[in-house]
């Protein structure tokens, strides 16, 4: 705990790790709006430790600069000797070394990787206990649940004794994923908190600081972790919906300041104007096709003069799609249906509030661009 407390400054809101998103530029947004940890996106441990060329792409330059810590690197891997080579290549330059075992997606499974490994337990202790053993900095493991709370549980408390010191637990199992994605179980991140003595980060259902408050409540976790909500509001940890222009505007700076390519500047305008886009067909063509991000700081700035003549002349008219606000799926399955056991009796009035919430908004229409990426 002294690791979490003196280095990382025991952090409430973190930021996830997501591919292409959560990019230098992005963090540092993230950490001028209440992120207190932020953590790479994935970076693949094999192609780091062998391949030079990769290695000076994988990561953008001045990661892990002053202004970027505290800081956690995640790599993807599946080889014990791979993980901790690649891992004394970058821990001058973070706080720790994650292990991704939370990857749900079909490249994961093709690669060998993230929550394919989550039945390989020999494996998975390898890697971590050789890595804790041999790196300079703590080891963390960002996991998926299994539907049962109890084989959850022991399979946390195993990576604690592997020499895991920080555990980041995404309540949904390896199937939810795409439209089955369905509910976070805060009970199971709950029972993994109880069980285990080094720090737990939670991570599923937080599209606001309300949100994020309550899964600290109801979880006991030491922090709250946001992906799919930052992305959509990067202001989520102050409880504040600015306007989007004023998230963008900041945003694209910071962009150009550190390179950003294109894809992932497109990327981030289109879930910050997921709202209003639709409503501007012609410069949601125009940021579809851009081809620098020069021209889409341009579009921005246009897309933003529009909505601000709209505001002036709509004055308190509801809704208002020119704040950033949570994006919410088409389709969100009850618990039941994905067999977690995450029951209406273990949560709050409040809770049971926002679950409800969530199924009416999940009627809504969404631009086919949303889709998450979190790792």
């Amino acid at each position: 705990m002294e690791w979490w407390r003196d280095v990382l400054g025991s952090p409430r809101y973190v930021l996830a790790p997501m591919v292409g998103q959560s990019e230098l530029a992005w963090r540092l947004l993230a950490r001028n709006h209440g992120a207190q940890l932020c953590f790479t996106p994935m970076v693949h441990a094999g192609h780091y430790y062998r391949d030079s060329h990769y290695r000076k792409q994988a990561l953008d330059p001045g990661t892990g600069a002053d202004k970027d810590r505290p800081l956690v690197l995640q790599f993807c891997a599946n080889d014990p000797l791979v993980f901790t080579g690649a891992g004394k290549l970058v821990q001058h330059c973070c706080d720790a070394v994650d292990l991704n075992l939370g990857c749900p997606q079909m490249i994961a499974r093709r690669g060998h990787y993230g929550a394919f490994l989550q039945d390989e337990w020999q494996l998975v202790h390898d890697i971590v206990s050789l890595a804790a053993n041999e790196l300079e900095v703590p080891v963390s493991c960002k996991v998926r649940i299994f539907s049962d709370i109890r084989r959850t549980v022991e399979y946390a408390c195993m990576l604690e004794k592997a020499g895991c010191k920080l555990l980041v637990v995404h309540g949904r199992t390896r199937e939810q994923k795409g439209h089955e994605m369905g509910l976070a179980s805060w009970k199971h991140i709950s029972a993994v908190r109880q069980a285990v003595s080094i720090p737990v980060v939670a991570n599923g259902n937080v599209q606001s600081l309300a949100d994020a408050e309550r899964c600290l409540r109801e979880t006991g976790a030491h922090g709250v972790m946001s992906a799919d909500g930052h992305l959509h509001n990067p202001a989520i940890f102050e409880g504040r919906s600015p306007p989007v222009w004023e998230i963008s505007t900041e945003y694209l700076e910071l962009a150009q300041q550190h390179s950003v390519g294109c894809s992932s500047v497109r990327a981030h305008l289109f879930r910050l104007w997921h709202k209003s886009l639709p409503l501007n067909p012609d410069l949601r063509e125009e940021l579809a096709t851009a081809r620098s991000v020069t021209d889409m700081a341009d579009i921005d700035a246009r897309l933003a003069a529009r909505c601000q003549l709209e505001a002036k002349s709509r004055g308190n008219a509801n809704p208002h799609h020119w704040l950033c606000q949570p994006h919410f799926r088409n389709q969100i399955h009850n618990t039941e249906e994905v067999h977690l056991n995450f029951d209406h009796q273990g949560q709050s009035d409040e809770g049971k509030e926002s679950v409800n919430m969530l199924k009416v908004m999940s009627n809504q229409k969404l631009p086919q661009s949303e889709k998450l990426i979190q790792v």
